[in-house]
């Protein structure tokens, strides 16, 4: 007997819908007492846990930034033998790139709240022969926030008359290609191809394409012959994160009965810091202290490298109780140093309301151990599980309010899940020298949304509906997303126009004069402003 797929009822995408005040909604969160409020009431909670979701999404971004940092810092050594003087030459190469870095772990790890709850959407909706489009619309809406806002807030950032442009031009226009092509490429299969229809072929076309996008970044960052395009690669730093030095905490150089241990920038040229780190902005209330550095007996670089500190010597469970005591303080030695008593109460307010999240996120083992690696995993399972809670509260806000999931979806959504590209972004274009991660970080999160956080979704989906029903996927507002790829199509091409003519007429992405940095900035929210109002028309009926 064959079985008979499940359909999405009425005309909402989420098949729950209601109009505020008039229908009654029975989903609810925790309780079935919360359907006894009046849904003006219960939308306005939902949407505080919503933002409470964000917030913890935040806490979590910071360790998942430190555990970045230790992985991409990793580096082996090289032996060489040297063929004018055969001796041997010992030198240490980065495991990472930088192409492959931005892509993988920059660009992937800060779009996995969105890759997590497109994922999360196609499992609940597995069966169904319509997809869910929760997370088509997350993503759409977190593509448009990447491309938009985040240039408008780095090219304010560097400081008045400073200019950070793209050092590796070949890099940045093989990965603007594929970001372009995967938004042609999602039009071309809901509109062109098989219109309204997705099949499992398609779906692992989008999947594999991401694949070829690592191929053909890399192929340019290393210069092959036939594949990479002919263009010269400006100065950059040599580290992509800089070099590992101690600092001792402020307040007696020891905490718990051991040393603390950051990771701090401490190269020839100062203005590198570490773009994924979070200092405070009163530098003077710590004390640095530059490691000595060590004699190599065979050196290649002409460079003393510095002593490195094996931060697994401390032992595990000490780095671990420490975590969970700075969850638990709500005032820091820096905080008590501030005269001023209302912004004192105001910090420990907000550590107050960070205090559960911080709490829960310190089992996160430390991010010293493994090179990063666990506590890399760690958190993404941690974002996961807040991806889990922001689609469910998500589902219920549509069927309290009434509004169109695709609204939410394109606005709240988007940005609130797009935050930690937001963070990457800003301090990369703050503390590096060059603007290649920060608006490396952008085309590549806009690529990978398509083709890892679209394309596992519908794989999984096709791949039930294939061999269960021998039917392909449906999607219910085809005719909407491709109103709204159009949308992104338009504006996006406006915004990388103004980045060219930055770099033709100042020399640079981003900075410069802060009049026109600040022009460039407000004409890059008001494209975001132009999408969101008329892909939220189209998707609701409007137009």
């Amino acid at each position: 007997m064959v079985a008979v797929p499940k359909q999405v009822a009425g005309n909402s995408m989420l098949g729950n819908s209601s109009i505020l005040g008039d229908v009654k909604c029975n989903s609810y969160l925790l309780f079935h007492g919360e359907t006894a409020l009046g849904n003006g009431l219960r939308g306005f909670l939902y949407f505080l846990g919503l933002a409470y979701c964000f917030i913890g999404l935040s806490a979590i971004t910071a360790r998942f930034f430190r555990s970045m940092e230790n992985i991409v810092k990793h580096s082996r050594t090289v032996v060489e033998v040297d063929p004018h003087t055969n001796t041997e030459i010992i030198k240490q190469e980065k495991v990472w790139n930088y192409a492959t870095a931005d892509i993988t772990l920059l660009a992937f790890g800060t779009s996995f709240p969105q890759i997590s709850l497109a994922t999360i959407d196609a499992i609940r909706n597995i069966g169904n022969l319509y997809a869910g489009g929760l997370g088509p619309g997350t993503l759409l809406g977190s593509a448009a926030f990447d491309l938009f806002p985040i240039h408008a807030v780095c090219v304010v950032v560097p400081k008045a008359g400073e200019l950070k442009k793209i050092s590796d031009i070949g890099v940045w226009l093989v990965e603007l290609f594929w970001s372009f092509w995967a938004y042609a490429w999602l039009y071309i299969i809901l509109e062109v191809w098989t219109p309204k229809v997705v099949t499992i072929w398609e779906a692992l076309l989008t999947v594999l394409m991401y694949g070829l996008l690592l191929i053909h970044a890399y192929a340019q960052d290393k210069r092959w012959p036939y594949i990479s395009l002919p263009l010269t690669r400006g100065e950059r730093p040599e580290d992509w994160v800089p070099a590992e030095v101690a600092s001792v905490s402020c307040e007696d150089d020891v905490y718990g009965g051991y040393t603390e241990i950051l990771a701090v920038e401490e190269d020839k040229n100062e203005e590198i810091v570490d773009i994924l780190s979070f200092h405070s902005e009163k530098q003077e209330h710590s004390i640095y202290r530059k490691v000595p550095a060590a004699e190599d007996s065979v050196e290649s670089s002409n460079r003393p490298f510095q002593k490195e500190i094996n931060l697994e010597d401390l032992h595990v469970l000490q780095l671990w109780k420490k975590q969970f005591m700075d969850a638990l303080t709500l005032e820091s030695p820096e905080s008590r140093k501030l005269n001023n008593a209302h912004l004192r109460v105001a910090r420990i307010l907000w550590q107050s309301l960070l205090a559960p999240w911080r709490l829960l996120f310190a089992f996160v083992p430390p991010y010293q151990i493994a090179h990063g690696w666990i506590a890399f995993i760690c958190s993404l399972l941690f974002i996961s599980g807040i991806a889990y809670i922001v689609t469910e509260l998500t589902d219920i806000i549509s069927c309290v309010t009434g509004i169109n999931a695709y609204v939410i979806a394109f606005t709240a959504l988007a940005a609130g899940t797009s935050w930690p590209d937001l963070v990457a972004s800003k301090i990369a274009a703050e503390r590096q020298l060059t603007a290649d991660s920060a608006i490396a970080n952008i085309t590549c999160s806009n690529s990978v949304n398509i083709y890892v956080g679209i394309g596992i979704p519908w794989l999984i989906n096709t791949a039930y509906n294939f061999i269960t029903y021998g039917e392909p996927l449906r999607i219910e507002n085809a005719e909407g997303l491709g109103f709204t790829l159009m949308v992104f199509f338009s504006t996006s091409v406006g915004c990388i126009s103004v980045l060219v003519v930055r770099r033709l007429i100042l020399g640079a992405e981003l900075g410069g004069p802060r009049f026109w940095a600040w022009v460039t900035s407000v004409f890059f929210m008001l494209l975001w402003l132009i999408f969101v109002v008329l892909s939220s028309l189209r998707v609701s009926g409007v137009i």
